[in-house]
């Protein structure tokens, strides 16, 4: 009787307290891989929704843009030019496409600033970056800088071309690579290859509505 009670009190031996240590360590393990892997994605949702925030306003950027686009030419080195739009490769010192125009719609309350509501503005890819080029004034002073606003990073390719007929507006064959005229196209294409979304194609009615393709 005494040596029946005796076994029941003894607790726990060695090789039980060692099983149970490594079945807690095994559960640990588990977890923590399952939390780092949460932790993780959770990140990863958080850049690509980043990502996704700053493409949508570089395409509302170059939407609005685009729709203010205005028939007014800028004087290149001190000099009148009657060209209101260009577009095309090597334009704007792109590594790819380029466009350049001039926009309206530039707020100006009540004319305070000593600038007018119109401003240049183009667009390139420099160092798989998507930059709006842009200056305080039209016609600017010869050696003036423009100022840079990157749009968006980690671009491959960017390309722009031109819809001059709206009969040939289904046809993708008739949109022209290269522009460089005294009128406004009817619409622009806007490709961008992102390492992130892949190709991405808008093509917007200059003054008027946009589609997407």
């Amino acid at each position: 009787m005494a040596a029946t009670k005796l076994r029941r009190n003894r607790g726990f031996t060695l090789l039980e307290i060692l099983v149970a240590i490594a079945i807690f360590a095994l559960i640990g393990v588990a977890s923590t891989g399952v939390l780092n892997s949460v932790i993780e994605s959770d990140q990863l949702s958080e850049e690509r929704f980043a990502k996704l925030e700053e493409l949508q306003r570089a395409m509302l950027t170059i939407e609005r843009d685009i729709m203010q686009m205005t028939n007014r030419s800028v004087r290149v080195n001190g000099e009148a030019n009657s060209v209101v739009v260009s577009g095309g490769e090597d334009v704007m010192s792109s590594d790819a496409g380029g466009l350049a125009f001039v926009r309206s719609g530039w707020h100006n309350p009540q004319m305070l600033l000593p600038r007018s509501t119109l401003q240049s503005v183009g667009y390139r890819l420099q160092e798989q970056e998507l930059q709006r080029v842009y200056g305080n004034y039209v016609d600017n002073v010869i050696g003036y800088e423009p100022k840079v606003r990157v749009l968006l990073s980690d671009i491959e390719d960017f390309q722009v071309s031109f819809l001059t007929d709206e009969e040939k507006v289904e046809d993708a064959e008739d949109w022209e690579e290269i522009y460089s005229s005294e009128v406004l196209p009817l619409a622009i294409s806007v490709t961008i290859s992102s390492k992130t979304f892949g190709e991405i194609r808008r093509e917007f009615l200059v003054g008027g509505a946009n589609s997407d393709e």
